[in-house]
């Protein structure tokens, strides 16, 4: 197969994630419940979240607004950054056998910034369109903006479906809606891909770390999505399929499709004992085997 080159519109600057008001509050609920941000820690500005998200400041007050009737947050206004409530669950996210799952907007940052915390990063991704992933990220990536992290050398691998396949979803459910939803799937892999590489290559420039961000295409879409964490944790979740109605520009559409950032994440860790220990190593072995056989060389330019 050819090698793949995606563009995002022609543009130099790249698209930002694509996150709504209720995505943002549950990637802030699981920095609070994790521990990520701490009670009675100011939170960045909204002008802060609403670059780190891509979004105007009105979404972001939207999910501040929603945390806030949860009393996770206190003192949400226009003017000041709101604050991590006293009182704001646990400290830390069980992991191993007896951890229970997490949407993947909860589960994944907290475990995605303690991972940060080591000299060497390590990521590997298998997902559909990398959205969680580059959401997770933005917390470590501010850390390391303002001195509190400073890791050595950050490697990631990210499998994508190839955009040369027919997509098993999303899809339509009936009628043929001209590849509407391939190319609505293909701008959004796209613009993720670019985002997720041009914020950690930065680093390169800003900080002297040594990061090395590579993609390949696969030839199927994946039922499941991946994330291995520093050799030490495989996070795993199913993408469960929903039969939904969506206009898409301007068109109304009945399709098939899973929202990625709610699928439950199971953790699995290394040191949690044999049985944890033998999911973590065959799903490195299987992301490795696709690594180096079926899938095929996926850049993405601007």
């Amino acid at each position: 197969m050819d090698p793949e080159h995606a563009s995002v519109n022609g543009r130099t600057r790249p698209q930002r994630p694509h996150a709504s008001h209720r995505d943002i509050a549950d990637e802030l609920r699981g920095r609070i419940r994790s521990g990520v941000l701490r009670p009675g820690q100011r939170m960045p500005t909204q002008a802060e979240l609403a670059g780190e998200f891509g979004v105007e400041r009105g979404v972001v007050r939207q999910a501040l607004r929603i945390l806030q009737s949860e009393h996770l947050l206190t003192n949400v206004s226009k003017g000041s950054p709101a604050t991590v409530a006293p009182v704001a669950g646990p400290v830390r996210l069980p992991a191993g056998p007896g951890a229970p799952p997490q949407p993947t907007m909860a589960g994944l940052a907290p475990r995605i910034a303690q991972a940060f915390a080591a000299p060497h990063v390590r990521i590997d991704a298998l997902c559909l369109t990398a959205v969680s992933l580059t959401l997770a990220i933005g917390e470590p990536l501010r850390q390391i903006h303002a001195g509190r992290l400073k890791p050595a050398k950050i490697d990631v691998r990210v499998l994508l479906p190839s955009r040369d396949i027919d997509l098993a979803f999303p899809a339509p459910v009936a009628a043929d809606d001209g590849g509407l939803l391939h190319r609505r799937w293909l701008a959004q892999r796209n613009a993720q891909g670019m985002v997720l590489r041009q914020n950690l290559l930065a680093l390169c420039t800003t900080h002297g770390i040594d990061v090395q961000v590579t993609f390949r295409a696969l030839p199927f879409t994946p039922p499941v999505k991946l994330y291995l964490v520093n050799g030490a944790e495989a996070l795993f979740a199913y993408y469960t399929l929903l039969r939904r109605e969506r206009e898409i520009e301007h068109e109304h559409l009945e399709l098939y499709d899973a929202d990625g950032t709610r699928s439950m994440l199971f953790a699995f860790e290394r040191r949690a004992g044999q049985r944890d220990a033998a999911f973590v190593e065959q799903s490195r072995l299987w992301f490795d085997a696709l690594w180096a056989t079926i899938s095929s060389e996926l850049l993405l330019s601007s």
